[in-house]
């Protein structure tokens, strides 16, 4: 295996398939789990806005009417639609899966992989590393800002204070996502914050903080690192695209650089087909490896899916199906997933070697299907 951030596939090369059974299910149960899948999409309107004018990002995530204003683009969205993979071919496809869709907090852990990026470049020194030693922004100029570290922003559990690209970090207090959270208060009601390190919350203005702060050290827009490090590599469509907010840019080096979001929660984000997200939860399950090639570290693929003190279901910027309640009771407690709202869901089952890709299900269906996918694998993965 080679160290080759720079590998392009062979050009015109193709994705494998292989029929349900040659890659060990059953047929008609892999096609009961469609059917479910079609037959639970998401009740989002298509438009992503409601009849009375509401975005149904804010709306749904429950923003406080001064924290609602949409502030980057927003894509009317697809069909229902999936794949499935096993043995790193296609064993299940339906729908439209090269429509570039918004994804929303998928897009986080693309933020994620970026970070092993950096890392692996020496941009960031450590995880534990504080991140106010590199980032001269005036973000971590205050005592309590200033302990916060890299590993604090990746795992949610940062407790930074203040406001960004318009929005306060109090927009997205008490924010109750996976039932490994807590609330008590109502959403958006300033509460009082723990040191760095002690507390997970689900904050939309953080994550964003994280992505700005990356977009800092790597002195250009993400999307260009992830384009030449991870998606070309991994033989990604063109189709794929980042965006942020129209107030969100950098100046660096002379330059004005846009800082992308970390999900279309206020609009932007990662607007992606699901054959591109496929591939990246492939790379995740081959530990970083595509082709022989590393493109991620093995060991920050590791560090990504394994679980944080504050939040046992929660790694660096994925999700997980540990810490005791599993959060998809079907799945294997070796699942990861990385998910947004919508929904739109990357699920890893490595046990299995299956990787499945389900967009605009009801988000309360998704385990329904992650049981029936499960069902209908009748034997062990098959030997590459």
């Amino acid at each position: 295996m080679t160290m080759n951030a720079r590998y392009t596939p062979p050009a015109g090369q193709d994705w494998s398939t292989v029929t349900p059974e040659a890659a060990g299910f059953d047929a008609d149960g892999l096609a009961a789990a469609i059917a479910f899948h079609r037959a639970h999409e998401s009740a989002w309107p298509r438009s992503m806005y409601y009849e009375d004018g509401r975005y149904v990002g804010t709306a749904q995530i429950g923003d406080r009417p001064e924290h609602a204003e949409v502030i980057g683009p927003v894509r009317p969205r697809g069909e229902a639609n999936g794949l499935i993979l096993r043995g790193g071919s296609i064993v299940a496809e339906w729908g439209d899966t090269g429509g570039a869709d918004m994804t929303f907090s998928v897009s986080k852990s693309y933020i994620g992989m970026l970070a092993g990026i950096a890392l692996a470049d020496g941009l960031i020194g450590d995880l534990d590393e504080r991140v106010g030693n590199t980032v001269d922004t005036g973000w971590f100029e205050t005592p309590h800002n200033a302990a916060i570290t890299w590993r604090h922003l990746l795992q949610q559990a940062s407790e930074w204070e203040g406001t960004l690209w318009g929005k306060p970090d109090s927009a997205d207090h008490n924010r109750v996502v996976g039932p490994a959270s807590d609330g008590g208060k109502r959403k958006g009601e300033t509460r009082v914050l723990g040191q760095p390190g002690t507390h997970f919350e689900y904050n939309d203005v953080r994550v964003n903080l994280l992505a700005a702060s990356l977009t800092y050290r790597f002195r250009r827009a993400r999307p260009e690192v992830l384009k030449e490090r991870v998606m070309d590599p991994i033989g990604a469509s063109g189709g794929w695209e980042w965006h942020g907010y129209r107030n969100a840019f950098l100046e660096l080096d002379g330059k004005s650089v846009p800082s992308v979001s970390g999900g279309g929660h206020w609009g932007g984000g990662m607007m992606i087909g699901s054959r591109d997200h496929a591939r990246m939860g492939l790379l995740i399950a081959r530990g970083g490896e595509w082709a022989g090639h590393q493109i991620i570290s093995s060991g920050w693929v590791r560090a990504m899916l394994t679980p944080s003190p504050c939040n046992g279901q929660y790694g660096l910027t994925c999700w997980l199906n540990s810490g005791g309640t599993r959060l998809y009771p079907s799945g294997t407690d070796a699942s990861v997933f990385a998910r947004g709202a919508g929904s739109s869901v990357v699920w890893i089952e490595p046990e299995l070697d299956i990787v499945a890709v389900a967009r605009w299900i009801a988000s309360d269906a998704l385990d329904g299907f992650v049981e029936r996918v499960l069902a209908a694998c009748n034997t062990n993965p098959p030997k590459d």
